[in-house]
């Protein structure tokens, strides 16, 4: 099971494996509050498509064609993930102030078709 939670909010899934699947580091987080098992920049999308995208609804479809696009290329920074999410429960942490059209949401779409 894959869970998305936003690193600001209180957390709603205790014992879960948490991976922030952010490029950036959260303004404001430290280490520690966030109790992370691994950080997985990597698999974030590209600078270019981040900023393409902008967090527009028009572009979610495109955006999400584009960020499988890149994770298809590079298997290896996402197989660890769906390994880990094969055995329990991951909870993916993302910054964004868009808490529907996101990154993490689109990652957690990816991999659940792997699954």
């Amino acid at each position: 099971m894959i869970n998305v939670e936003r690193v600001y909010a209180p957390s709603t899934h205790k014992g879960s494996k948490r991976f922030l699947v952010d490029r950036l580091w959260p303004r404001g987080m430290k280490k520690e509050k966030l109790r992370l098992d691994a950080w997985f920049k990597e698999v974030a999308p590209s600078d270019g498509l981040r900023g393409w995208y902008k967090h527009d609804p028009d572009r979610w479809e495109e955006f999400k064609r584009r960020y499988f696009a890149e994770l298809d290329q590079k298997p290896e920074v996402w197989r660890p993930i769906l390994d880990a999410a094969r055995n329990q429960e991951v909870t993916f942490l993302y910054s964004s102030k868009e808490e529907i059209n996101n990154n993490a949401v689109a990652l957690k779409i990816y991999l659940e078709s792997k699954l």
